[in-house]
């Protein structure tokens, strides 16, 4: 079977969803990710599923709470629930991985395939960042992403504004467009 591609066109990432959720009954959701050059994440944390990197191709640099680590082809590194995060590509070239959340994670899928989607749509800034607070703030609700330091306490706004985008069927709108 062949599976869809989902390209971000600010960074030039790719995702492919090698297991959904639903295919592994829950258990997992696996996602094969190449990430260009200086692209990656901000440090973050999930409150309820733990992410297995495994390196394919290049070298992934992992921040895993106050720890920095290189990993190589065929390495891979667990980081569990709870634990400060992120992936940096420090190398010159792209760097492919795959990334195992577990339990699956359907919202997390949907937040990938939305945050792509606004990207090509023009909707996010230059970093990403969708340009709606609102469509932001689901986004950290619907994949279960905790942010560190100041902005922690902006928490209970985001999932605010996360419930009124549920409640006045923005959520929906976007699932609809973007997550076929």
């Amino acid at each position: 079977m062949e599976r869809e591609v989902y390209e971000n066109p600010i960074y030039g990432d790719k995702a492919v969803f090698l297991k959904t959720a639903a295919e592994t009954g829950g258990l997992y959701t696996l996602i094969e990710m190449e990430v260009s050059a200086g692209g990656g994440n901000e440090p973050h944390l999930h409150e309820d599923y733990a992410e297995t990197f495994t390196v394919v191709e290049g070298d992934l640099t992992l921040l895993a709470g106050k720890e920095y680590r290189v990993l190589r082809q065929g390495e891979s590194f667990t980081v569990p629930a709870k634990m400060v995060h992120c992936f940096k590509n420090r190398s010159k070239s792209r760097v492919k991985f795959s990334v195992k959340f577990s339990p699956g994670q359907p919202g997390f899928e949907n937040v990938l395939k939305i945050g792509y989607g606004l990207a090509k749509d023009g909707l996010t800034t230059g970093k990403g960042v969708p340009k709606k607070f609102s469509h932001f703030a689901l986004l950290l609700v619907m994949s279960a992403v905790r942010v560190p330091g100041i902005l922690r306490f902006m928490m209970p706004a985001f999932r605010w504004s996360a419930n009124q985008a549920i409640k006045n069927g923005e959520a929906a709108k976007l699932i609809e467009r973007y997550c076929r």
